[in-house]
């Protein structure tokens, strides 16, 4: 079988020309990543680390990133965002997921707008969903992610 030199030549030229063709496909015809638009809506992917017991939940859109967490100080539970770009605001809605609950303003704590606070009454509950909307230089920004990054672990032990 290898001593044939033309069916080497082309096990080893096949590879390379397909990689060499997506690329330039992607290159030629592909979407060109863009800033974001002032007065457009752009979504936040949520993140694995959402659906585990990890104890934070990030929502990203390509280098715009929102990190949740919930604590508990002693003013009582709150969620917690740090987030990637300075924020103009937050809006957040902590409930189940059919419910058509008013979202809340979210409070600044940090002066460059990348820290904000808001109180809950209680831990939500592992159905309970998260959804937000953050506005950045303009631009809105929504996400919706699980309550399941919050909840403790069987063994107490928060896990990635």
């Amino acid at each position: 079988m290898l001593s044939n030199k033309n069916l080497v030549v082309a096990i080893v030229v096949a590879p390379v020309l397909s990689i060499l063709g997506w690329w330039a496909v992607g290159a030629l015809i592909g979407e060109k990543p863009r800033s974001a638009q002032e007065g457009q809506i752009y979504p936040l992917l949520e993140k694995s680390s959402c659906r585990y017991a990890s104890g934070l939940c990030e929502l990203e859109n390509v280098d715009f990133k929102l990190v949740l967490s919930y604590r508990e100080d002693h003013l009582g539970p709150y969620m917690a965002v740090h987030a990637s770009h300075s924020l103009q605001g937050i809006l957040m809605a902590v409930g189940p997921a059919e419910s058509e609950l008013a979202p809340g303003e979210m409070n600044a704590t940090g002066g460059q707008g990348t820290q904000w606070r808001m109180s809950l009454d209680s831990r939500p509950d592992p159905q309970a969903r998260i959804r937000l909307v953050a506005r950045v230089a303009g631009s809105t920004w929504f996400g919706d992610a699980s309550t399941h990054f919050l909840q403790p672990a069987v063994d107490g032990v928060m896990r990635p």
